[in-house]
């Protein structure tokens, strides 16, 4: 399923305050790429609380403008949670086990490099889709610190946010302190 139109991806950290009025705003900015921007193509990386949301308002909209698009761009680290199983299911192919799909998307990519990446594969997936995107629409806290085991260590949103900056894509930036 092919779709020329522009295309805007979502990234943002995997914690999130969804309140009605962040709800609001990303409705708002979403719709305005879709008008004003001819953006028909929303690409999903992994699957954090921001995606979800994204995902939840895209698949909204979708109502109202059909002809807009859900791609999921999938890591080989990727990890979803399976009711029946005990725990989260890591990887794709024991997802694959499960019964899970990506079906719910209108297109799956997935890149063979980033199947053999390792850690590296989400900094590399996302680098991906934001090359891949005429918008970005970030939920990117400047303050935020990863809980990581090394204080060297950097959020993936920080990475690919800075990666956009030097890029020159177009950022929406959705969050704010209430």
């Amino acid at each position: 399923m092919e779709n020329t139109g522009k295309k805007c991806a979502f990234f943002g950290h995997r914690k999130i305050n969804a309140t009605a009025k962040l709800k609001e705003r990303l409705t708002g900015e979403i719709e305005r790429l879709i008008v004003q921007n001819g953006v028909s193509v929303f690409l999903f990386g992994s699957r954090s609380e921001f995606d979800d949301l994204c995902y939840q308002t895209v698949t909204v909209l979708q109502e109202k403008y059909p002809h807009i698009q859900r791609v999921a761009y999938p890591c080989k680290s990727e990890y979803a949670y399976v009711k029946g199983a005990q725990d989260k299911v890591k990887t794709a192919q024991n997802l694959q086990k499960y019964g899970f799909t990506y079906q719910e998307y209108e297109q799956v990519i997935r890149l063979e490099r980033l199947y053999s990446a390792g850690k590296a594969s989400y900094v590399e997936r996302n680098q991906e889709m934001l090359t891949q995107s005429d918008f970005v629409i970030f939920y990117y806290d400047e303050e935020y610190t990863p809980k990581a085991k090394s204080a060297s260590a950097k959020s993936g949103t920080k990475l690919v946010y800075e990666y956009a900056l030097q890029k020159k894509t177009p950022i929406i930036n959705i969050f704010t302190r209430e």
